[in-house]
């Protein structure tokens, strides 16, 4: 996009349609953008997308349709990944991803890690009897060498989320989806 905007592409090259966004709001979007600065679009199985055009609707709609199936598509896909993960919580099994601090992948179910369960009550020592802030815990962890699952540092958002479960097991219900 930015090298149509500064005239040095002419135009975009994409498998499909639906390789320009899974969402029909975002794909009418990128394809303004691409139009308005003078580019062209192009899939591999279908050819040009040209421009909308008043005197010919049809030409807008079908785009516009091969958007919305994508969007189907996606939505579809979700909501069997979300099926599965639900189906997978309520016969006990672990459906989250990658396993929480304190916690491993082993036979595929979680079992307790535990130089990662001794962080984890180490973390809560901290926050409870000497009721230090995030930030002063991510400190105090890094300068005993405890170290994150992940990177190289602790943020206190990650010491937050850590703490954020009072029991020292790992959460066994399906999330609640955000409503938004």
């Amino acid at each position: 996009m930015t090298e149509i905007e500064d005239g040095t592409a002419d135009g975009i090259i994409a498998p499909n349609l639906d390789r320009f966004a899974r969402t029909l709001v975002v794909q009418e979007a990128i394809l303004a953008q691409i139009w308005k600065h003078g580019g062209r679009a192009f899939t591999s199985d279908s050819g040009e997308v040209h421009p909308d055009d008043p005197d010919d609707p049809m030409r807008t709609a079908m785009h516009q349709m091969m958007g919305v199936f994508a969007q189907l598509e996606r939505s579809m896909i979700a909501a069997r990944l979300r099926h599965g993960r639900r189906e997978k919580a309520e016969q006990g099994g672990y459906a989250y991803g990658a396993p929480p601090y304190g916690w491993r992948a082993h036979q595929k179910e979680l079992a307790e890690e535990e130089a990662e369960q001794a962080g984890r009550a180490r973390a809560r020592q901290l926050r409870d009897e000497d009721e230090l802030s995030f930030r002063e815990i991510a400190a105090v962890l890094e300068a005993e060498g405890i170290r994150p699952k992940r990177g190289d540092r602790w943020h206190p958002e990650t010491v937050r989320r850590m703490l954020a479960n009072p029991t020292d097991k790992p959460p066994t219900l399906y999330p609640r989806q955000r409503t938004s």
